[in-house]
């Protein structure tokens, strides 16, 4: 019920019509700590290792890297000598509250703050299913197969969650799972809904379709598998990017009572 409450007040924000919060929302009563507690709850990857994103001001490339406890320490750390892939003192930070309040508040200019999760356990579980749809090889734009896809979820009764991408061109729809299941089933799961949506909608191309979170059904060999940017970047949410979407992909007023209403998929 809070989620339509809030998809109903999104629409009425967009014909103009204001509707007053009431003084007492249980939302302004989250503090801080609950809220990454509740952000947490919901995105869960790997937390013993996690990727944050890196930007050269000089080359103006980014991009993704594990983080490591050790870095810039001159007793374990001389980049001179080995990249970071191949420093033999290399010792992954365990993903904690300050990393995603940092992530979350969104501070640093060119990004460098935000999250990416590994998707995939070691023991080849997950407990999200994330679809990636780009616009960069679609012609006539991703939102129509957005929307396919999620019918689809809803048809089959499958509680699914529309994130605009950092980028604004693109979305992330994700399926979230109360318990661990196998990568190899969410990635069935995920298949056989775009199948289903493809077949339903057979004028369209999915183009826009990139790839799945996690991408692997088994933990490839000496890496960590795919990972994804966590959504509600801050820096990101000022331009409306990285937050979570209606079906005309107008963002919810209040994000946080949103993610307060997401159900989880009980796995059978």
């Amino acid at each position: 019920m809070r989620i339509e409450n809030v998809r109903l007040r999104a629409l009425l924000a967009k014909h103009g019509i204001v509707v007053e919060e009431p003084t007492s929302s249980v939302v302004s009563t989250l503090s801080l700590e609950e809220k990454v507690a509740l952000f947490r709850g919901l995105f869960q990857g790997r937390e013993d290792v996690f990727a944050r994103r890196w930007f050269s001001s000089t080359t103006g490339k980014s991009g993704y890297q594990p983080v490591c406890a050790r870095e810039w320490d001159s007793e374990y750390c001389d980049k001179k000598k080995y990249k970071c892939a191949e420093c033999p003192n290399r010792e992954f930070q365990s993903l904690g509250y300050n990393d995603i309040y940092r992530h979350l508040e969104g501070k640093d200019p060119n990004g460098r703050d935000v999250v990416g999760v590994y998707a995939i356990f070691p023991d080849n579980s997950c407990r999200f299913l994330c679809c990636d749809f780009d616009d960069k090889s679609c012609e006539r734009g991703y939102q129509d197969d957005v929307r396919a896809y999620v019918s689809v979820c809803r048809d089959w009764g499958v509680p699914a969650y529309i994130e605009r991408s950092r980028s604004g061109n693109g979305a992330h729809v994700w399926i979230l799972f109360d318990e661990p299941i196998k990568a190899q089933t969410a990635r069935r799961l995920g298949n056989a809904i775009l199948t289903e949506a493809m077949e339903q909608e057979g004028r369209m191309s999915f183009k826009s379709y990139d790839r799945f979170f996690p991408n692997q059904g088994l933990m490839p060999s000496g890496g960590f598998g795919n990972l994804v940017a966590l959504p509600l970047q801050g820096r990101a949410r000022k331009d409306g990017n990285s937050v979570f979407v209606d079906d005309d992909f107008i963002p919810f007023p209040d994000q946080w009572e949103y993610l307060q209403g997401m159900r989880k998929m009980t796995a059978v």
